[in-house]
């Protein structure tokens, strides 16, 4: 295949920039005694178990002692709701959802306890904060709003595609902006956008067998409904010899995607371990926080795995391998 150039450059596009955490607040307070905060995440995979680690990683490099109580939704919607109320009948200091229904569902019954939301693409979208800045309410975070259009256009780079397929699932907000961005992003490169929506994990394989032959190239996005299932849309993908982008690079290892390139959400989960600080520790309030953005360069990963690319004939060029964070190549992890 024909080398093609690329500009470094858009590995490192701009997101929102929102208010920094050292916004509004008071003076440092101590806990008189050992606080319990409520974690609800929408279901267990990669990403989603990152930012938990680094959640108790970070509260634990600061000297802060708390107590947990861990609950996973498995992905249902009435499970978050239980699991909020759960919480509300323990009388937690703090809830953490992860995940954009878990967060609702903790918004609805939660009107003063600090509520942080974390690894949700867009809270505004969501109705959890009314403004990206300063106000007042008991709800902060921190988002992982993608630069979906540079990953677009990166893939359709890389693979020469004239149509890119999508997965999404259609009653998660998050999915659905995603989704939407994507099709944005497509229809503004002049390339066809082929969806298919889920309800759940369990329709994944069968949505991606659908258009997999209508499609040169598939998009994953952050949505944690389909992000749970890439092994199997990888599978589908790897048969119909079709390359695959995931914008999560914590899932892919050990699968035939071609590129990954999306946060690393351990540091999402230290980020979100800052906000509950300023919240416990520094007596801050959850809305003169609102919502934190990642903007980082080192907040991102790109990943590549040559030997995909090999397979489909398809050349990486040498200026986007020299800042891809993971290669793999003769089966073989490097990391940079």
């Amino acid at each position: 295949m024909k080398r093609i150039g690329f500009l470094t450059a858009l590995l490192f596009v701009s997101l929102i920039i929102a208010t920094p955490l050292s916004a509004a607040g008071g003076k440092e307070v101590a806990p008189s005694s050992v606080p319990l905060i409520g974690v609800s995440k929408i279901i267990a995979h990669p990403a989603l178990d990152a930012v938990e680690s680094g959640i108790q990683d970070y509260l634990k490099s600061i000297g802060f002692s708390v107590k947990y109580d861990f609950q996973n939704a498995n992905g249902d919607i009435s499970t978050a709701s239980s699991i909020a109320q759960k919480f509300k009948a323990d009388k937690v200091d703090l809830v953490v959802g992860i995940g954009t229904p878990v967060a609702q569902a903790l918004a609805n019954v939660f009107a003063d306890t600090p509520i942080v939301f974390s690894a949700i693409t867009d809270p505004l979208e969501a109705g959890l904060v009314p403004s990206y800045t300063a106000y007042e309410g008991n709800v902060a975070g921190v988002s992982d709003m993608n630069p979906v259009e540079a990953q677009i256009q990166l893939l359709a780079t890389l693979t020469g595609a004239k149509s890119i397929g999508n997965i999404f699932a259609s009653g998660e907000a998050n999915g659905v902006v995603l989704k939407n961005q994507a099709e944005a992003a497509c229809k503004k490169l002049g390339i066809e956008f082929v969806a298919a929506a889920v309800a759940n994990t369990s329709e994944v394989m069968q949505a991606t067998q659908s258009i997999i032959k209508r499609v040169d190239a598939v998009y994953i996005a952050t949505d944690n409904t389909v992000i749970s299932a890439l092994a199997s849309i990888d599978d589908v993908c790897d048969k119909a010899g079709v390359p695959l982008m995931s914008a999560d690079p914590s899932g892919v290892e050990g699968l035939n995607f071609l590129v990954a390139w999306g946060f690393n959400y351990y540091k999402i989960g230290l980020n979100t371990g800052k906000v509950i600080e300023d919240i416990l520790v520094k007596g801050k309030t959850p809305g003169s926080i609102s919502t934190i953005f990642l903007t980082e360069p080192a907040d991102f990963e790109l990943w590549f795995n040559l030997d995909v690319a090999k397979k489909l004939g398809i050349t990486i060029p040498a200026d986007l391998l020299k800042t891809a964070a993971v290669t793999i190549e003769g089966g073989k992890k490097t990391v940079k």
